[in-house]
């Protein structure tokens, strides 16, 4: 169980050299490395339950990083601020942290790495960890107030704390309390609040890692397809993704639009009108030699398509294009074009399923403010942010955690 630390405790309210706000992955990485040099450290989080998102994450067994990590792997307004941590705090030293726990784990796709028998194990350790440094823990508790104190000189006490638990100064601030994304989770702006209150600027957030939706007319035309699921490539201004892509009632989803859809978002900061989402529906396949060497098959194009589509896809894709003839009628330049759109199924969305429905949050604390090794303000001495909150946005795949992992640690050394 957290021990919780109550306003009874000292009326006059308790001073800690690192006040933490946010006992979530970046938090409590962040926590442990303080508190194990000898900070005193308090955890601060208004969650009844302790660190839901990992709970919930990889479908309970959470995808804690993955094997290949580097800057490529994430989106920000700042490409190489991830850099230092990342290199400081790597995937290995955090897999190594699992072993000596002995959390079993196994490996999927990509590199993605999961536990074997429940994401708990990954929050017990994190948990076991903080209580190595004597980490102290204010939870559920809501902070009201934050305010910067004007002299330190003697005290050392820079920041006050008002919290429905009770008063408490710190040397060290930690903004760890996350981004947009899951709302029913407790997620909420407050740390971009923060942010602003000290004066330095926040990248607009946006849903990431997020089903797109398209508009009406392009539903009505995609309905046949709703439900299928298929391997593609997809990209947008960006990367390559090969994953499964899911049309829905709404429009897609699935790993590769996932992926895709933070770099849809992203062209929004650029303040161009946004590209498409180009779709590859035969990845690997050069559609346009395979078209032409069947070019003489009697067989219907959906039933040749089939061989390389799901069916239900196949069939109902030729009848959302009006190519419902044998392939032997299509003309070479008609295979060419059929080919072409295979190679390259442009559509363009109309928006996304909300942070309802996103991994993660996209903008955040613009890290030109921070200080990369740190993640300290470079405005405001003893302040730091950290994990989601910040405009780092990882790529699917356990990229996400890592962050938390990297810039936690990397603030827990300095603050």
């Amino acid at each position: 169980m957290v021990r919780t630390l109550t306003p009874a405790a000292s009326p006059s309210g308790h001073h800690f050299d690192v006040v933490i706000i946010g006992a979530g992955a970046a938090g409590m990485r962040g926590a442990a490395p303080a508190g194990q040099r000898g900070r005193s450290v308090l955890l601060v989080d208004h969650a009844t339950r302790l660190a839901e998102k990992i709970r919930i994450s990889g479908g309970g067994r959470c995808n804690f990083t993955n094997r290949r990590v580097g800057p490529e792997n994430y989106l920000s307004l700042n490409p190489h601020f991830v850099r230092s941590a990342l290199s400081r705090y790597t995937a290995r030293d955090f897999i190594d942290l699992v072993r000596r726990h002995g959390i079993d784990f196994h490996e999927r796709n990509w590199g993605q790495l999961f536990c074997d028998d429940s994401a708990q194990q990954i929050i017990d350790m994190l948990r076991a960890e903080c209580e190595d440094g004597a980490v102290q823990w204010a939870m559920p508790a809501t902070v009201h107030q934050i305010r910067c104190l004007d002299d330190t000189a003697a005290s050392g006490e820079r920041f006050a704390i008002e919290a429905d638990r009770g008063h408490f100064t710190a040397s060290s601030l930690v903004i760890a309390s996350g981004g947009l994304a899951i709302p029913k989770i407790g997620a909420t702006p407050f740390g971009y609040r923060i942010a602003e209150q000290f004066g330095i600027s926040v990248v607009a957030p946006r849903p990431a890692l997020v089903p797109l939706t398209l508009p009406p007319e392009t539903l009505e035309r995609l309905a046949p397809l709703a439900g299928i699921s298929l391997e593609v490539e997809a990209h947008c201004r960006g990367p390559v993704f090969r994953e499964a892509a899911l049309v829905t009632h709404r429009g897609l989803s699935g790993p590769a639009i996932l992926q895709v859809s933070s770099y849809w978002q992203a062209q929004a900061y650029d303040g161009d009108e946004r590209d498409p989402v180009h779709i590859d529906l035969l990845p690997g396949i050069d559609a346009e030699a395979w078209l032409l060497e069947h070019a003489h098959d009697k067989a219907l194009l959906a039933n040749l398509l089939a061989e390389r589509l799901p069916r239900r896809f196949a069939h109902a894709w030729c009848e959302l294009h009006g190519w419902t003839k044998p392939v032997n009628q299509f003309r070479h330049a008609e295979l060419r074009t059929i080919a072409a759109s295979l190679a390259d199924w442009p559509l363009t969305p109309s928006g996304t399923q909300g942070y309802a429905k996103a991994e993660v949050t996209l903008g955040g604390v613009d890290t030109r403010a921070l200080s990369s090794k740190t993640m300290e303000a470079r405005s405001v001495p003893g302040l730091y942010f950290i994990g989601e909150v910040v405009d780092v946005t990882g790529h699917l795949g356990g990229y996400n955690f890592q962050w938390a992992w990297s810039s936690g640690f990397a603030c827990g050394l300095a603050a």
